[in-house]
């Protein structure tokens, strides 16, 4: 059998496998050198995307810092443009004063000058009357001379009817002169007079009555007066009848004037303002809401003001209704002397003295801090600031020296202690020293309170206020106890009243006031 070409074939099939599985391995080596080949191209484009994406992200952030650092600078130069705004008008406001200042000390300069001027004429005038006296006393002698010689009396007789001819003649003409430089007198002493008193008023009314009965609030804006007044006048009339002040919108630059001669609403009424304004939200919902806050306010601040004079005192153990009653003195004033400054001034003199005599000095301090409590109490309460301090005191179980020099230092009582002399001594230095009071404020003050005394005694009234320097009186009333024709009765009642009870200028325009209010809740 011939096995040669099957040899062959088996071979030839061997080197066919052989070439065909180096040819796929050749091709698979190429294939696998071009995927990557395409991987590395791919990672090239995906680095190269990479890096162009990183480079837009810097750039926008380094244009994004660059836009919030121009954002800081204009916010940055606008804020030193209004600090700048506001300097200047600080300077302008100190100028204008200065001018003011200037031209008032002007004014006194040339009233000082007059003075002088009329000084000088005096004195002229008396060398006049001194060099009269004298010719006329050279007139006498003559005449004297003339009838010792005419008449041939003897000196002694002469001399006395020459003294009783002159002496006539010298009442005459001595009555005469005299009712002549009384009229004189009294011409020029009501004309200086009123000079003075004008010129006293033209200095000092204006800065006492704005010192004492108005509050300044700063706005941020001239914007603001508008949303204080609200549309129609709202606003502002819901707020002059939940404090009981006149607000006074002028021209004055970022300011309203809140004028009111109680300095407990005054200072209630300006906190309030001063809320609103910093809030934003100005209507008479949020008004009362507001209002009724500060007033709440008010009295804990006068409530801390007392404990801090009992702690500058030394004085413990007080009943927390007798400081609080204290603390009201914070913002009461008799002729014009704070109360709360008072009472403290009469504890540390009548203390220092005790101390100097040997007696009791907390004992001092306490009746002295405490004489005239009865200040504290409103109006409402019936009787005497003596009385009323004096039941308070006891109530709460005060010592007897408390208690005496409260009715003693108004002598409703004898003094039964030398501490309560001491307290009366020392209530009597605080009140006379220079300065330390002035009736004629304190006077007007109590005419306004007794206006709203007079209408709170009328039933179905709820509140008073007497406003407009006391020319107008605002009475509101209950709406369920009082009805639209009975307002005009009580009106009519008020007025008659006032003109019977009370002295004043001018007239009293007297308001009554009747508000229906609804209200519920939407849960």
């Amino acid at each position: 059998m011939n096995t040669a070409p099957l040899l062959w074939a088996a071979v030839g099939v061997v080197l066919g496998a052989l070439i065909g599985f180096a040819v796929f391995t050749a091709r698979e080596r190429a294939r696998r050198r071009l995927e990557k080949q395409r991987a590395q191209d791919d990672a090239s484009r995906i680095l190269e995307r990479a890096k162009d994406q990183a480079e837009s992200v810097r750039k926008a952030g380094e244009l994004a810092g660059r836009e919030e650092g121009i954002r800081l600078r204009e916010a940055w130069e606008k804020e030193e443009d209004r600090r700048r705004e506001e300097v200047e008008r600080a300077d302008r406001r100190t100028a204008e004063r200065s001018d003011a200042l200037d031209r008032q000390f002007e004014r006194l300069n040339t009233r000082e000058v007059e003075l002088d001027d009329r000084g000088e004429k005096l004195k002229h005038r008396e060398a006049d009357t001194v060099a009269e006296a004298g010719r006329v006393e050279g007139q006498r002698e003559e005449v004297r001379g003339r009838l010792e010689k005419l008449a041939g009396m003897s000196p002694e007789d002469a001399k006395r009817e020459l003294v009783e001819a002159m002496r006539d003649k010298a009442r005459a003409e001595a009555a005469n002169s005299l009712r002549e430089i009384k009229e004189q007198a009294q011409r020029e002493a009501e004309r200086e007079g009123r000079k003075i008193v004008a010129l006293a008023i033209q200095r000092m009314a204006a800065d006492l009555t704005a010192e004492t009965t108005v509050s300044v609030v700063q706005l941020p804006s001239d914007e603001m007066k508008g949303r204080i007044i609200g549309r129609e006048g709202r606003n502002i009339r819901s707020f002059e009848q939940a404090t009981g002040v006149d607000v006074i919108i002028d021209d004055t630059p970022e300011a309203v004037v809140l004028s009111a001669f109680d300095p407990v609403r005054r200072e209630t009424a300006r906190i309030a303002l001063e809320r609103l304004v910093e809030d934003g939200r100005i209507h008479p919902g949020r008004i009362e809401e507001v209002v009724a806050k500060a007033a709440e306010e008010v009295e804990q601040s006068m409530i801390k003001a007392a404990e801090e004079v009992l702690y500058e005192l030394g004085i413990h153990n007080v009943h927390p209704e007798i400081v609080k009653t204290l603390g009201r003195l914070r913002f009461r004033t008799s002729y014009g002397q704070n109360q709360l400054l008072h009472a403290k001034e009469v504890a540390l003199l009548a203390g220092n003295m005790a101390a100097e005599m040997k007696l009791d000095i907390q004992a001092a301090k306490r009746a002295g801090v405490l004489h005239d409590v009865g200040k504290g109490m409103t109006h409402e309460h019936e009787g005497t600031h003596v009385e009323l301090g004096y039941r308070l005191c006891k109530k709460h179980n005060e010592s007897e020296v408390v208690l005496n020099a409260i009715r003693a230092h108004h002598d409703e009582e004898p003094h039964f202690f030398a501490e309560t002399f001491l307290v009366s001594a020392a209530d009597a230095i605080s009140g006379s020293r220079p300065g330390a009071r002035r009736e004629m404020f304190e006077g007007y003050v109590k005419r306004l309170e007794k206006l709203e005394e007079l209408a709170m005694e009328h039933p179905g009234v709820e509140r008073c206020f007497a406003i407009q320097a006391g020319r107008e009186l605002r009475v509101m009333v209950e709406p369920g106890k009082v009805s639209d024709g009975e307002m005009a009765q009580i009106s009519e009642a008020v007025a008659r009243r006032i003109e019977s009870e009370l002295q004043y200028p001018g007239q009293i325009k007297v308001v009554v006031v009747r508000e229906t209010r609804a209200i519920d809740f939407a849960r």
